[in-house]
């Protein structure tokens, strides 16, 4: 007898087992019953060998006339069975299994059933499903034919055949396994036990014998994911924490008094909620999301300095070095004299504020290495290159992740463990991504959530049209001349592009065309029609020094004698970037861009006193759904219609990115996006079950599909790294 953690390899055999590990990483025999089929057909009516028609699921009655193993001209063979209802005839089509023969002998009686295909003007069917009628007296035809036959996820090593036949072996080698899911829980959710479910995942007798399945074996995977989860957040909050409280009359009070602007209700309530945090014994762990412009940077730099008032240092990572040196300054800015600590003239509640980027010279480098381990800096700034080695902190007591989506909790725990092998800091992470709840409440499971939904005050509208460049090419005429028409009014645009070079994309669709390179494109405008302005350019593979110089010559702007009026980028001004007097964005090949990525490249518009304007050009077809997607794109400035509606058209593992590590890979049947109250349940049962059994010594089933889970996580962090 097998059991769930037996080797696939003794019940299948060596040349099956090697199939399965190579194209499915199909180890244990519960890796192989968790491969569930991704659809199922039915055999088809009862019918007569008279009455067939060429496509139809059909299941016939018949007996084994012959049986011929032949080879194929390319190799392998091929077995061909002709069978007889005594008034017509049909032929049965294997490839390379002449292992078949011992059971179609002639003479045998069988029910038979595939789809009816031709071949050289004879009716056949390709693989069928059989039954022999002599070895299974009780069979009942009718009963036969209306079964659900699966099919598999398949490879063209690994037919679908070939997986039910060593799955039909696996379940007939299992013996009694121990269920994971405690039993107070199949009770109150109606649940069937896991022998019987996955019996019937692959051998479904009925509709409702599926759905129980299906619904008791999400089961299994919601609740290993939430325990998961749980166990994490359980061991962060054992961890201690030095309380990081307000100082009166510190600096946060000056930082306070200095602002120009009051903060939204939402702000102040998250504010509160964050000082009361960090104020505890333990970690503070929360995620703070909200919409482009809603104010994100200055509840951070307020739990930064509460920090720096208590003695400590914050650290923000961001995930690019055009981010990082943009928030650098936006948070210098914000300070003013507050930040500069050390220099003749500093206020005195003051503290150092240091970036570390991975282009800084040697020299600038040694320094901020210099400031950090000193405690010299109280806040720091920087990219992946805050996680190098050599970085070590004087008091880290908060870590700061902006766009938390584009780094992996592995990134994440290795900065954090910067602070120290007997406590761990604060950690804050915000994403301007609006995600639904049970989204973020499975892809953040460990934090808390706080969501911004409100805009500062005397923030600008944005409207948003679309641009029809193949059909309407005067519109395209009229963007341009729009643009130039803002710079004379004072004001700076944006021009982004997909790509950097013109090069050949061998991913093209029919009748597709080369994106719009920027390379391309700036000698186009700059010699065109924005002749009459200043053009600067900027793309991910500049230099860092290059980059924030023309980063820092666009926010200068106009008024200046180096200012840039209009920047041609790619996307690497996406997030961050700040720039009060940028009025007007052209996106081309728009629908090369996905819904969530146009929101927040549309953001970085109208966050001055003037109205924003964002043109989405493109060239795809009437009626397509591009098309439809630009035009919700310009219907609308709320990020969380539109994240709903992306959601709808991408697979989840995009949603979640990285942040899991690879852990949506070992979802196969739980849907974040659709099973919300599972996931709910499961959240409430996993806190309850590591609460009282942390280690889940009482549940070795579960502790073992818990562990089996990280596993595959990390499998698959190191496989994407």
């Amino acid at each position: 007898m097998a059991d769930l953690s037996t080797q696939v390899v003794e019940v299948v055999g060596a040349k099956t087992a090697a199939l399965l590990k190579s194209e499915f990483e199909i180890e244990l025999v519960e890796d192989l019953l968790r491969h569930y089929p991704r659809r199922y057909e039915q055999r088809g009516a009862l019918t007569d060998l008279g009455n067939l028609e060429i496509g139809d699921h059909v299941t016939v009655q018949a007996q084994v006339k012959s049986f011929k193993n032949l080879k194929n001209a390319k190799g392998g063979t091929r077995q061909e069975v002709v069978i007889s209802d005594g008034q017509g005839s049909l032929t049965l089509m294997f490839f390379n299994q002449h292992w078949r023969e011992k059971d179609l002998v002639a003479g045998r009686q069988g029910l038979f059933a595939g789809q009816i295909s031709v071949f050289n003007n004879k009716r056949q069917l390709t693989h069928p499903e059989y039954e022999l009628l002599d070895d299974s007296a009780d069979v009942n035809p009718d009963d036969y034919a209306e079964a659900f036959l699966p099919v598999y996820p398949a490879t063209k090593k690994l037919q679908t055949w070939t997986i039910e036949r060593s799955i039909d072996l696996a379940l007939t080698a299992l013996g009694e396994i121990e269920d994971p899911l405690p039993a107070d829980i199949r009770k109150s959710e109606g649940l069937i036990d896991l022998d019987v479910a996955l019996h019937a995942i692959h051998k479904p007798t009925s509709l409702e014998q599926l759905e129980a399945s299906r619904l008791r074996l999400k089961w299994d995977e919601a609740l290993a994911l939430q325990v998961v989860l749980a166990k994490q957040r359980h061991e962060e909050d054992s961890w201690p924490a030095i309380a990081r409280s307000e100082k009166p009359d510190g600096l946060l009070a000056a930082f306070d008094a200095r602002l120009p602007f009051t903060l939204t209700q939402g702000q102040s309530e998250v504010a509160k909620t964050i000082s009361a945090e960090m104020a505890a014994g333990h970690p503070m762990h929360r995620l703070l999301q909200g919409e482009v412009g809603s104010g994100k940077t200055v509840v951070a730099v307020r739990a930064m300095l509460t920090v720096v008032d208590s003695g400590g240092q914050a650290a923000l990572l961001a995930p690019t070095e055009v981010l990082a040196a943009q928030h650098y300054r936006a948070i210098t800015n914000l300070l003013g004299p507050l930040a500069d600590r050390g220099k003749l003239g500093a206020h005195d509640e003051g503290t150092g504020v240091t970036l570390l980027t991975g282009s800084m010279t040697t020299a600038a480098r040694r320094q901020a290495l210099l400031d950090i381990t000193s405690g010299q800096a109280g806040i720091v700034i920087g990219t992946h290159a805050l996680l190098e080695d050599r970085v070590d902190f004087f008091d880290l007591g908060l870590v700061v992740i902006d766009e938390q989506h584009r780094f992996g909790v592995e990134q994440r725990a290795t900065l954090v463990g910067k602070a120290g092998s007997d406590r761990r800091p604060h950690v804050l992470v915000m994403t301007a991504t609006p995600i639904p709840r049970t989204v973020a409440m499975t892809a953040f499971g460990a934090l808390d959530i706080s969501t911004l939904s409100e805009l500062p005050a005397g923030r600008s509208p944005i409207t948003t049209h679309v641009v029809l460049a193949a059909e309407k090419p005067s519109h395209l005429a009229r963007a341009w001349e729009r643009i130039v028409e803002e710079v004379q009014a004072g004001h700076q645009a944006y021009v982004v592009v997909p790509r950097i070079a013109s090069q050949e994309d061998k991913d093209l669709k029919p009748g597709q065309r080369q994106a719009i390179a920027l390379e391309d494109l700036a000698p186009q405008l700059t010699e065109g029609p924005l002749a009459s302005v200043r053009v600067g350019v900027m793309h991910g593979q500049m230099a860092g020094a290059d980059k924030d110089d023309v980063m820092q010559r666009f926010a200068r702007g106009p008024a200046h004698e180096d200012g840039i009026d209009v920047l041609i980028s790619t996307t690497v001004i996406e997030v961050g970037v700040d720039v009060p007097n940028a009025t007007t964005m052209v996106i081309m090949d728009a629908d090369r861009f996905g819904i969530s990525q146009l929101h927040q490249l549309r953001g970085r518009v109208g966050r001055g006193s003037a109205p924003g304007l964002c043109l989405l050009v493109t060239e795809a077809p009437p009626f397509s759904p591009a098309r439809e997607r630009l035009a919700a794109v310009a219907s609308t400035n709320d990020g969380f219609e539109l994240a709903a509606l992306d959601l709808e058209q991408r697979r989840e593992g995009d949603v979640l990115g990285r942040n899991q590590s690879g852990m949506r890979s070992s979802l196969k049947l739980v849907s974040i996006l659709r099973d919300e109250e599972i996931l709910d349940q499961a959240r409430i049962a996993a806190v309850n079950i590591v609460a009282k059994d942390p280690e889940l010594n009482s549940n070795p089933a579960l502790a073992r599909a818990v562990q089996s889970l990280i596993d595959q996580a990390r499998a698959e962090f190191v496989k994407k790294s």
